[in-house]
């Protein structure tokens, strides 16, 4: 199958995963959606069923605009409850119905629903309140700051006895606080809060009545003392002077008592509303205790289906895991030939040929395999026949050049010769053309040289003879080879290289420190040129470096200076002569002895050039 094709149908493959995971993952959404939107509905009925019985009991006490809100609930109630059964919308969200397996506890919330609807259209029709008790507690809610008053003004008018009083003062001060909870028992039942208050008032009532007995110096005989627990004694009788307020009090307290009475025996509300109340808080409590059973129930299957949709999820996701792996696998399938041709190439790139990639499929990359291994081979075999090329090539240079060598050799010895006289006086003009003859000869013989040298050095034939020997005689050596052209342009040469024993063929190493110094003879100029040698130890290595203020080299040309026949000013060469292979000659020749060699220049400034060769190792160190 082609790539083309193969990349249609493994994206045909992932929508249709995609859309099938959107589909099933919208649809899983939106009913867990409805269903947690239904589950609240069915807890908000808990919350209608208190508001139902707080607007009955409001419209029983004469709240006749709560009728409205009354009807309007238990008709969402309705409503809520018939969504449950048979499906719809509540305030514009879709409501699910209820499972079957919860049929019964439903059924129970609807037979609840009904009773307590009854009920509470029961308890809205009824009569609140019994008249005579909240006839009563309006009386003593009404007397009882004047109650209060007088017992204020009993305890003043006791204040002026003298100390045979003091237990009056005492009861006094005791009906006064009594009077006080009297006031706050009663408010406290107004308001619908009788638990203990009736209790309390009893208490109260007991305590005010057997202190005004005793103030009056009547029996307690028929009071329950034990409740309040009142200590029965008498008192010595109050002065007339100072009686007009217990009088006062006592005559209030009769008409006060009775309605306390009253209000101990009977509750504020009446039978029917108190009947029907108690009969709605039961209904209340029952449909409660059945609409939890329904949720429990209902979240119980939630969570069960949950389980089911984690079980149908975790497979979708394992199918589309399984779905990814597989178009992973081909993708990588088909692309990994790519990566074999692209490492295939970076070798080819670094000079490696003849490789070849296996690939069987009949695809593009197929095709561009096959297409690579031919090349591969083809410029393997082309590779090969260069070399055998440029071996026979510098092998056949290498014997020319050695033939050429040859003749050279007599040529210099007889213009020795004839400049000598050895063959007869010459004259002057004849001795000018001997000497042009024995220079040319000398310049050729020295292009032959460098050419065989650089031959050899590609050949791998240029043999090195290694020896100890003192690096700075050997620098010394290759200046005194140039002494001639230092004296005769002026030049100022410098040789700063510590003495130090180590290996090497100093023979080459003249030459190569000679081609150096050449070099920095023509770049510098006449009379202002300086040279220096010097040298530094970097570990197991000598460097030596030779350094000019010449002309320098620019940047641009200095990463071709050490290829072969490579000038980086034609002109000057042309002046003063040169092949262009000296720096060649010396990076081969440095590199046959281990070492490395480099270059820094700048325009106008002048260049340095720094060799590295190793130490002899059982020689002390250079200084």
């Amino acid at each position: 199958m082609k790539i083309i094709s193969k990349t249609y149908l493994l994206f045909s493959i992932i929508i249709a995963v995609a859309v099938v995971n959107l589909f099933v993952l919208y649809n899983a959404q939106a009913s867990v959606t409805s269903e947690s939107y239904s589950i609240i509905r069915a807890g908000d009925l808990k919350a209608k069923v208190e508001t139902i019985a707080a607007l009955s009991s409001s419209i029983a006490n004469g709240n006749e605009q709560d009728r409205e809100k009354l009807q309007n609930e238990i008709t969402e109630f309705d409503t809520v409850l018939t969504a449950f059964r048979s499906g719809g919308q509540i305030r514009g969200q879709e409501i699910t119905t209820i499972p079957e397996e919860i049929t019964v506890e439903y059924e129970s919330v609807r037979s609840n629903w009904e009773l307590y609807k009854a009920e509470a259209l029961k308890v809205q029709a009824s009569t609140v309140y019994n008249q005579e008790a909240m006839a009563a507690m309006n009386y003593i809610l009404e007397k009882n700051t004047e109650m209060t008053l007088a017992t204020d003004s009993l305890v003043r008018d006791l204040e002026l006895l003298d100390r045979n009083y003091n237990r009056h003062k005492e009861i006094a001060a005791e009906l006064h606080e009594t009077a006080k909870t009297i006031g706050q028992n009663a408010l406290l039942i107004s308001i619908g809060e009788e638990e203990g208050a009736r209790e309390n008032l009893h208490i109260a009532r007991i305590s005010f009545e057997a202190g005004i007995r005793k103030m009056l110096q009547l029996p307690l005989d028929d009071l329950d003392l034990a409740s309040p627990h009142i200590e029965n004694g008498i008192l010595d009788p109050v002065p007339r002077e100072n009686s007009e307020s217990l009088n006062h009090l006592d005559l209030l307290w009769e008409a006060v008592e009775l309605r306390v009475r009253i209000l101990e025996a009977e509750s504020t509300y009446s039978d029917e509303f108190r009947e029907s109340f108690s009969m709605l808080n039961q209904q209340r409590q029952s449909l409660g205790e059945s609409i939890d059973m329904m949720l429990d129930a209902w979240n119980a299957e939630r969570l069960e289906n949950r389980d089911q949709g984690q079980i149908i999820t975790q497979s979708i996701i394992g199918i589309d895991l399984l779905v990814f792996a597989i178009v992973l696998f081909t993708i990588r399938r088909s692309l990994l030939p790519i990566q074999k041709i692209t490492s295939a190439l970076s070798r080819v790139k670094e000079g490696i040929y003849g490789e070849r990639i296996e690939y069987s499929t009949n695809d593009e990359i197929g095709q561009l395999a096959a297409t690579f291994n031919t090349m591969s081979e083809t410029i393997k075999e082309k590779e090969e026949e260069a070399k055998r090329t440029d071996i026979a090539k510098d092998e056949f240079l290498a014997m020319i050049t050695h033939e050429l060598k040859t003749p050279l050799v007599p040529i210099q010895g007889y213009a020795d010769m004839l400049l000598g006289g050895y063959l007869g006086n010459l004259t002057e003009k004849q001795k000018e053309r001997i000497s042009i003859i024995k220079s040319s000869s000398e310049s050729l013989l020295q292009l032959i040289s460098d050419l065989l040298d650089v031959q050899k050095l590609e050949l791998g034939q240029l043999r090195m003879k290694k020896e100890s020997a003192d690096m700075r005689d050997t620098v010394e050596k290759s200046i005194q080879t140039l002494q001639t052209q230092i004296e005769e342009g002026k030049i100022r040469i410098t040789n700063d290289v510590q003495s130090g024993v180590v290996e090497h063929d100093t023979y080459r190493i003249t030459q190569v420190l000679t081609n150096l110094l050449k070099n920095s003879l023509k770049a510098v100029k006449p009379e202002e040129g300086t040279i220096r040698i010097y040298s530094n130890e970097v570990g197991d290595h000598v460097r030596v470096t030779v350094e000019d203020n010449g002309v320098g080299i620019p940047l641009e040309r200095q990463g071709k200076l050490f290829t072969k026949f490579y000038q980086a000013d034609a002109s000057l060469t042309r002046e003063k002569g040169g092949s262009g292979l000296g720096l060649s000659i010396c990076k081969g020749i440095v590199e046959a002895h281990g070492g490395t060699i480099e270059l820094e220049s700048a325009t106008d400034t002048g260049t340095r050039v720094t060799f590295s060769l190793p130490k002899e190792s059982s020689s002390s160190p250079v200084r």
